[in-house]
């Protein structure tokens, strides 16, 4: 079994997620979960995500692998029972009380232990697995070789990250939030202060430095998914539920095609070396596979040199509807008639157009689309559905 699983935001990231070749989708409620400044999932949809899910033959998981502290116990047990009520795939989970309470209550939904337990050895994982763990969630940590050991002893479904950003502590749990600004990271409010700049001076007040000391490097795996299957990882995991849609849209679909590339034992170098190009654009920091190869070096881990972002316009539009080929869009950034783009969907391979007319709501024809999130239209004979995306040509495949 091979997994391709994605964060869900909110209920659009979802939709977003499944459109684009997610096979499972994990997100957090109100509480319990490291994601306090997402806006995360009521009880109520919960529920509804799951229908939706589960109708698309797709899984829902839950996390609630907060590091639990005597105050948040109120409310666990009924929590729990409602996400096995209403049936949620599995819940994502660092806390042994946690754990035990799973069991103790005989849920029926899977229990998957969290990156948060920083799993890096064989006898941690079979521990987990006699507990009644149906995976690990491994340690961001985790080499190839702790993988395949992990594999071979334990037979446990291995979860691993493939995609996104890395935390300066071990698997994240940090609290250099909590130091700096009273926010604790390991309760969903970290600051990410390990992003920011630091001002370093002598005892002469002479300044020495003003860098990014403490800020890694995200994390991308394109080019080692083949070695990751090899080793036993079932779940490839990508990190980002305070990303845009269209970095969902993006990374999945790279991811997808990959996977599917390479179990259909067709995959080249050169389209591997197509998608590591449009992650590179997508993301807004440089990208390493960090520890999956071998330790990495303080140059390959982090940035010594100062920190090189990325940001573009790429995301011109989001369709809406296509009524025998007048499709509706929602506009996400400027672009104008000759304007040369590509089309990205789930559902075909990555189409080229140039822009040759425009309407507004009303069909006048307009020369350019500049108001943030305006409904146009345009006439294309291309089989675009809804949440298919219009992006700014900038590579040739």
């Amino acid at each position: 079994m091979i997994e391709l699983l994605s964060p869900a935001g909110d209920f659009e990231k979802l939709k977003i997620a499944l459109h684009y070749g997610a096979d499972a989708v994990y997100f957090g409620g109100q509480n319990f979960g490291l994601r306090a400044n997402a806006k995360n999932f009521t009880n109520e949809e919960i529920k509804e995500a799951v229908n939706y899910a589960h109708n698309l033959n797709k899984k829902v998981y839950v996390t609630v692998n907060i590091v639990l502290h005597d105050e948040n116990i109120k409310g666990l047990k009924k929590y729990l029972l409602y996400l096995d009520k209403v049936g949620v795939d599995a819940i994502i989970v660092s806390d042994i009380y946690i754990m035990h309470l799973w069991k103790e209550l005989n849920l029926k939904m899977e229990l998957h232990v969290s990156t948060q337990a920083s799993t890096l050895n064989k006898e941690t994982a079979l521990f987990y697995k006699e507990l009644g763990a149906k995976r690990v969630v491994l340690a961001r940590e985790s080499s190839k070789e702790n993988i395949k050991e992990i594999k071979e002893y334990t037979n446990l479904d291995l979860e691993a990250f493939i995609h996104g950003a890395m935390c300066t502590s071990i698997s994240g749990r940090c609290i250099m939030s909590n130091y700096a600004t009273n926010r604790d990271a390991n309760r969903g409010g970290c600051a990410q202060i390990c992003r920011w700049t630091f001002s370093y001076s002598d005892e002469n007040n002479n300044e020495l430095s003003d860098t990014y000391q403490m800020c890694p490097k995200d994390l991308n795996m394109i080019e080692n998914i083949k070695d990751m299957i090899n080793v036993g990882i079932n779940s490839f995991k990508i990190e980002g539920r305070m990303r845009s849609i269209y970095y969902i849209a993006t990374v999945l679909l790279s991811y997808r095609k990959i996977i599917d590339n390479i179990k259909n034992n067709t995959i080249t170098d050169e389209l591997t070396s197509y998608y590591l190009k449009i992650l590179n654009r997508c993301a807004n920091r440089e990208s390493t596979p960090q520890f999956f190869n071998s330790f990495p070096t303080v140059k390959e881990q982090y940035y010594t040199d100062g920190k090189n972002e990325v940001s573009n316009q790429d995301f011109l539009a989001i369709v809406k509807s296509n009524d025998n080929g007048l499709i509706t869009f929602e506009q996400r950034n400027y672009f104008e008639k000759g304007t040369k783009v590509q089309f990205i969907s789930p559902n075909f391979d990555t189409l080229d157009y140039t822009i040759e007319e425009i309407f507004n709501e009303d069909m006048i024809p307009i020369e350019k689309a500049n108001q943030a999130q305006m409904t146009f239209k345009m006439r294309i004979n291309l089989p675009l559905q809804e949440n298919d995306i219009m992006r700014l040509k900038v590579f040739d495949k």
